[in-house]
């Protein structure tokens, strides 16, 4: 069988398993994957005993900011950085962005400020806020992948919570279209209750976003989805308390589906110093011992995938000059070195990059439905990062792509480094942008 385009890899995660392969392509899509170097083509990309062919990775929480807010990031440093850690695709928030995603007018606004500007495939996700339930079936039609909302203040004032009356409602009409909700789930009366941030101190931050909130948000969103009937995603889990209650929630059919992050699984609040505001994130960074039980529920299977939640923003409001956690803005920039970060932290617990690529390639595109992403098999997009699992480095915030040079992780020694991505096979060089925007089932 003679194809467009060969990749004869010694080592690659395909559909059928981790071994040695050739990938044929054509036409942008994979037609056949056989083993050995059973495949020719017109061109043949040999890839080193030292890397491994992956499928690309898909990351479903990414917020650009862009149009309104591209200061912030916007959607070419965005999808540069993307392409830089190995990310292929990924799908854009609904808010921080000017106007929010939250009619078809405000979801258009959002496609021309993104068309002819990506080096990576994104879709975007519609928002679920008060008063804009008319919209939500219109919003599924023009294709975004399913519907945010926030239980809680979402930190800029046009994009508002919905309270138990309004999810319950919105859940109804999800279930009716078959759309899915994702729920920043913290609940907004524990952490009133709560003492209120101010000052450098880290402990002083933690205390005011409790685990408490969060299992109390995600115990309201399993009980609506069950009695609504609804498909419900929980964002950037960080209390590994809430994980036997998801479980129980699973076993008795309730369509739930639950995420974590790479700075939950990376870091420890115990090692983060007073005034580090890079570090400052909602729902935070926890302890040393729920880092390993959330660790124990990706092995377990109760937590589905692992994604960014990149959420920049310029320096000044990190507000560096006081080290003031109250103050600052929270958000992890991290989308460039996800998959180092989460494959330093697999290795060193016994995990393979096959686990690696159902967390953060598999399991995030089927999450968004999408058909043709997130595995290396017949029939998929050519999409693939080639990655050195051996190679060490130690980041440095000056030579990441996104906008602005802030990230916890600079400084991090970590494992694995990405050598090349492709997009639908087309190596991402961040000169000449070639992404797609992508509507729900069509990808």
């Amino acid at each position: 069988m003679r194809v467009e385009l060969v990749f004869r890899a010694r080592r690659a995660i395909t559909a059928a398993g981790t071994g040695p392969c050739s990938v044929g392509v054509s036409g942008g899509r994979i037609v056949a994957v056989e083993p050995g170097a059973a495949l020719s083509g017109d061109r043949v990309v040999e890839l080193g005993d030292d890397v491994v062919l992956m499928p690309g990775l898909v990351d479903t929480h990414v917020h650009v900011n862009d149009p309104g807010r591209s200061e912030w990031e916007g959607f070419e440093t965005a999808t540069r950085a993307a392409a830089a850690g190995g990310v292929t695709t990924i799908v854009d928030m609904p808010l921080n962005s000017l106007p929010p995603t939250v009619d078809p007018d405000a979801l258009e606004v959002k496609r021309k400020a993104a068309a002819g500007r990506v080096h990576v495939d994104v879709g975007f996700w519609g928002g679920a806020i008060p008063g804009n339930g008319g919209h939500l079936a219109a919003l599924h039609e023009a294709g975004v992948f399913g519907f945010k909302c926030f239980l809680l203040h979402s930190g800029v004032d046009e994009f508002p919570p919905l309270d138990d009356a309004e999810l319950e409602a919105d859940l109804r009409i999800l279930a009716g279209l078959g759309a899915l909700m994702i729920v920043h789930a913290e609940d907004a009366p524990t952490i009133d209750a709560a003492p209120r941030p101010h000052g450098p101190r880290y402990s002083g931050f933690l205390a005011s976003r409790p685990r408490e909130a969060e299992n109390r948000a995600i115990a309201r969103v399993i009980e609506l989805a069950r009695r609504t009937g609804a498909r419900a995603h929980i964002l950037h889990l960080s209390s590994s308390d809430a994980l036997p209650m998801i479980s129980a929630a699973r076993a008795e059919g309730v369509a739930l589906t639950v995420e974590t992050c790479p700075h939950y699984l990376s870091f420890a609040a115990e090692e983060i110093r007073d005034g580090a505001t890079q570090f400052k994130c909602c729902p935070p960074i926890r302890e040393a011992g729920n880092r390993e039980l959330l660790w124990q529920g990706l092995a377990d299977g109760v937590i589905d995938c692992v994604v960014s939640d990149h959420s920049p923003c310029t320096p000044e409001l990190k507000r560096f000059d006081s080290g003031d956690f109250g103050a600052a803005w929270g958000g992890i920039s991290g989308l460039q070195v996800g998959l180092p970060a989460v494959w330093s932290g697999a290795a060193q617990r016994g995990h393979g990059l096959a686990d690696v690529v159902r967390w953060m390639a598999t399991r995030p595109a089927e999450l968004a439905g999408m058909t043709r992403k997130g595995w290396i098999a017949a029939g998929y997009d050519a999409d693939f990062c080639v990655f050195a699992p051996d190679e060490e480095f130690v980041v440095d915030v000056a030579k990441l792509r996104h906008r602005n040079p802030v990230s916890a992780y600079d400084g991090s020694p970590l494992r694995g480094v990405v050598r090349q991505t492709w997009l639908r096979g087309q190596e991402v060089t961040g000169d000449d942008p070639r992404g797609e925007l992508l509507n729900r089932g069509q990808c």
